[in-house]
């Protein structure tokens, strides 16, 4: 359906893609992976013709159409959640608005003189919506915002009114709606909660036409795509099957092109020694003349290209008392919703509590009770002794100064570190190089988050409070917090959608209930196992 052919790419001094092939096939679900930075954006605008390779050709078969969800969603406003919605959806969309026109002629006395010819085109423009399956679309809409996790309100109330992460969710229900022969998905698990990412994985397995998506959740990866498309140096490599399975591939061709690299350079230093040794002797000459010649023609194995994996260790958190949070009696009411009616609950040391509920349950707000972000409106909430506490919120990206330069931002906070120490620590969050001298204003969401998380992890709180912490992280750093915080030896209470932090990280699991918490030992893992199903919202079967 989409072919790329010999495609190269330049974007100022930098090379994207050097002579590129791949293809997308019907059916076929592709992750497309790499660096940050290795041009997956850019392939995405080059396939829906925003941008033209430099050399090349991007091929698409006639009548194909192509959806384009990007974090960049444009303006939004003055219409419903839902109309918004039905707008994408291609010509039944424009055969709807045709409608709504001629509903509005028929009624208009300035033009009863065309009444007829009004209602002939009316009766053929409605015939054509019915074709469309135009009256359909309307629920159809409000299932994939209901499974998005749109209240009713919410689909009814103007959008220009939805947050951010709620815009982004209309965007991508547009495209779901619209089904097109080819679905390009730029990160679109990145602002769902557990539930609609869950309903977002069984929606794309019903889906039949092609998907090429990234996605920084190796779980929601490993469900949805049947083969990868690598970018790495300005090359595109396949592997059939999924995210576990191109991991291990990857680890293997790497193991493969060491020992071949090994053997040749072996090889080579044998030859190189002989050459060396009697290229003096006039009896060896031609000997040496007929090796020099074999090495000359010798294609070169390159050695494979590490990923740059930086491990960082942090120090170990001063110990606390046994108890760490005791919540008592706790109401807690939102205008006339109320989340909390008489909380009780204790969090003690060396647990890591994750957070489940569905939408409103009051995860969130459970998280600012503890961290006395905001008060309960009857009961307490205690810390324990020597309790030293560290807390991680979507808002405390708004906190750093935009003028200061990531390092300048480490350096403040910890004077008294040495400077190669702190380079280690913005190398481990992904600020390599130049990188650790941009200023904070031109950060993305995801080097805010990682900032945030290494000025709470280089000396680190013995009770962290973690509220959505992995949101905006790519999967290598996902893994190097979860590696990192998997030998942290303090209390952890936090909330997460991506299910591998949760299964790696959770040893209790909290369940927010309109009757009360439920309580699960063991972990998500555990919980799964116990309720046959992976989130509060859902359930099994």
């Amino acid at each position: 359906m989409i072919r790329l052919d010999s495609i190269s790419k330049q974007n100022g001094q930098r090379l994207v893609f050097i002579e590129a092939s791949a293809a997308l096939q019907r059916g076929e679900k592709i992750g497309l992976v790499g660096p940050n930075g290795a041009g997956k954006t850019t392939l995405f605008r080059m396939i829906t013709g925003q941008e033209e390779p430099d050399e090349g050709q991007i091929l698409v078969d006639r009548g194909v159409s192509i959806g384009l969800f990007s974090q960049d969603v444009g303006e939004m406003a003055g219409r419903s959640a839902v109309a918004e919605v039905m707008d994408g959806a291609g010509a039944v969309s424009e055969v709807a608005a045709e409608l709504a026109t001629l509903e509005t002629a028929m009624a208009d006395p300035d033009q009863a003189d065309r009444l007829d010819a009004i209602i002939e085109r009316f009766g053929d423009v409605q015939a054509r919506f019915e074709e469309l399956g135009g009256y359909a679309l309307d629920g159809r809409a409000r299932e994939v915002l209901d499974g998005l996790g749109f209240s009713q309100e919410m689909m009814e109330g103007d959008v220009g009114k939805l947050s951010g992460g709620w815009k982004m969710r209309v965007a991508l229900a547009r495209i779901l709606l619209m089904r097109p022969d080819v679905m390009l998905l730029d990160e679109p698990s990145n602002h769902l909660d557990l539930e609609s990412l869950i309903w977002l994985e069984q929606f794309l397995a019903g889906y039949d036409g092609a998907l090429l998506m990234t996605s920084h959740d190796r779980e929601f990866m490993n469900r949805v795509i049947n083969k990868v498309i690598e970018i790495d140096g300005g090359s595109l490599t396949e592997f059939s099957g999924d995210y576990g399975f191109y991991e291990q591939q990857r680890a293997l061709n790497e193991k493969q092109q060491q020992a071949q690299f090994d053997r040749q350079k072996a090889m080579l230093a044998k030859e190189i020694s002989f050459i060396e040794r009697f290229k003096a002797r006039a009896s060896h000459a031609a000997q040496v003349q007929s090796r020099v010649k074999k090495l000359e023609k010798i294609d070169r194995v390159e050695p494979p290209k590490r990923r740059q994996t930086v491990v960082f260790e942090f120090p170990q958190a001063p110990r606390s008392g046994d108890t760490v949070a005791a919540l008592r009696g706790v109401h807690k009411r939102y205008g006339s919703r109320v989340i909390y009616d008489g909380l009780d609950l204790l969090v003690r040391r060396r647990e890591r509590c994750c957070v489940l509920g569905v939408n409103g349950a009051g995860k969130s707000t459970l998280l600012k009770l503890v961290t006395g972000t905001t008060e309960p409106d009857e009961g307490s909430v205690t810390l324990g002794g020597s309790v030293k506490l560290g807390y991680f919120a979507q808002h405390a990206m708004d906190m750093l100064d935009g003028d200061r330069s990531v390092f300048e931002t480490l350096d403040r906070a910890f004077p008294q570190a040495n400077q190669g120490a702190l380079r280690t620590l913005a190398g481990a969050f992904g600020f390599s190089g130049d990188e650790i001298d941009k200023p904070c204003r031109v950060l993305s969401g995801g080097e805010k988050a990682r900032l945030v998380m290494a000025l709470m992890l280089y000396d680190p709180p013995n009770f962290l409070v973690l509220d959505e912490p992995t949101n905006h992280l790519d999967i290598a750093t996902k893994e190097m917090l979860i590696a990192a915080l998997a030998q942290y030896e303090g209390t952890m209470l936090f909330v997460s959608h991506d299910r591998h932090f949760l299964a790696a990280l959770s040893n209790r699991v909290l369940e927010l209930t309109p009757d009360g918490i439920h309580q699960y030992g063991g972990g998500y893992t555990e919980y799964v196992a116990r309720t046959g199903h992976e989130a509060p919202g859902l359930h099994a079967g």
